[in-house]
């Protein structure tokens, strides 16, 4: 993929005095206090700032923070919180503008951020006066989101058309290069873990990823689905009856290619939903009528483990059990440190991925941490994704 990288324009000597536009994902989880809970995209888009200011920009970034209405900001929306964090990180005030669209004042070396860029009218749909707007503030667009990347809004799409000059910054880059990697030329084995509470939400990419990969390992709710295809009972765990067919079509399809989708030899049951409920160990031919399985079993998380650390390349989408609650997450940690002594390059992805890696605090031990959710998984997919294309069509000229 050729797009222009704001590194190179950095290397070139093209940024000084420039006013810089930074469309960052800053959209982090937080308490009903609204206290960041965890800022792991926060940390990412901090290098492309500090480069853009340690070059001599004038530096404006905005991010999307939750779903806010348009046209109706709330307390709620604001990117305030992220603001302190991001003071905190780059050891320098961050001032939050508002109502920053038609005009922001800012000179050489200021960093301002600009808040939730959401909650202007048009943003969703793309508005191209809108995006107009968002161009003229600047003289370089950088696009350092990767996690909307799979959207066409007026910060991500528009700007970029409009924009004197439109680049990647480097974590949109480093993405980019990572997928690359991952399934362009992946060192085989390939395996990829898909897990999930819906077989229907990744439907999709388990049939791409079923033509592509040597082994896929499917987890959560979709393991259900597919040990209903298997045969097996389930209890009233959480599984789609209704893509049965689906979920056979995956395995049949792994099978012509000499490849397999392993199903869970054991599985770990609950009678409720809850963090305190009493776990039990069972065969996967045993999970009785009223059972819940919530985690794969100490042998299924062994027999995956071996096949991940004999692995070229990993790709992990979503934890394999409720890791959230302790007693049902064995299998995830298991898997989670697997991949990590593994010798293989390793891509995780997701939110609730990102939350299991840092839970066992293997965010060293992992090949690359993608900070998308729904734009890994549809550029694993093989999908352009509307944010890159524009970028490419731009360093075309």
């Amino acid at each position: 993929m050729k797009i222009l990288r704001f590194a190179d324009l950095i290397a070139q000597g093209q940024v000084k005095g420039k006013r810089v536009f930074i469309r960052a994902d800053l959209n982090v989880p937080q308490d009903d206090a609204g206290h960041i809970t965890e800022d792991t995209r926060i940390r990412a888009s901090v290098p492309c700032i500090r480069m853009a200011l340690d070059a001599g920009a004038a530096v404006m970034v905005t991010s999307h923070l939750g779903r806010p209405t348009e046209a109706a900001f709330k307390p709620g929306d604001s990117l305030a919180p992220v603001a302190a964090r991001l003071a905190e990180l780059l050891g320098r005030p961050v001032p939050l503008r508002t109502n920053w669209v038609d005009g922001v004042d800012l000179a050489a070396g200021d960093l301002v951020l600009l808040e939730n860029c959401r909650v202007n009218k048009g943003e969703k749909k793309n508005d191209e006066a809108l995006a107009r707007k968002m161009a003229a503030l600047c003289d370089i667009y950088v696009n350092d989101a990767f996690g909307t990347a799979h959207r066409a809004e007026a910060s991500t799409y528009g700007i970029a058309q409009f924009a004197p000059v439109a680049c990647a910054g480097p974590l949109l880059a480093a993405e980019i290069d990572a997928i690359g990697q991952a399934l362009a030329q992946p060192r085989r084995p390939l395996l990829a873990i898909v897990a999930g509470s819906k077989v229907s939400t990744k439907l999709t990419i388990l049939r791409s990823l079923a033509d592509k990969v040597d082994g896929l390992i499917v987890g959560g709710g979709i393991a259900n689905t597919f040990m209903l295809a298997a045969g097996l009972k389930i209890g009233k765990s959480l599984a789609e009856a209704d893509l049965v067919g689906e979920a056979r079509a995956v395995i049949d399809a792994m099978k012509a290619r000499g490849a397999a989708v392993p199903i869970p030899i054991d599985v770990v049951c609950a009678k409720t939903f809850s963090a305190d409920a009493a776990a039990t160990v069972k065969v996967a031919s045993d999970v009785a009528d009223d059972d819940l399985i919530l985690d794969i079993g100490p042998r299924t998380a062994q027999m995956l483990a071996e096949q991940l650390r004999g692995a070229g390349t990993i790709v992990w989408n979503g934890p394999v059990g409720v890791f959230e609650f302790d007693a049902f997450a064995q299998g995830t940690e298991t898997v989670a440190r697997a991949i990590a002594a593994s010798s293989a390059f390793s891509i995780a992805g997701g939110g609730d991925t990102l939350a299991a890696i840092a839970k066992y605090g293997l965010e060293k031990d992992i090949g690359y941490i993608s900070t998308g959710g729904g734009a890994f998984l549809e550029m694993l997919e093989g999908k352009t994704l509307p944010a890159l294309e524009i970028l490419e069509r731009r360093a075309a000229g």
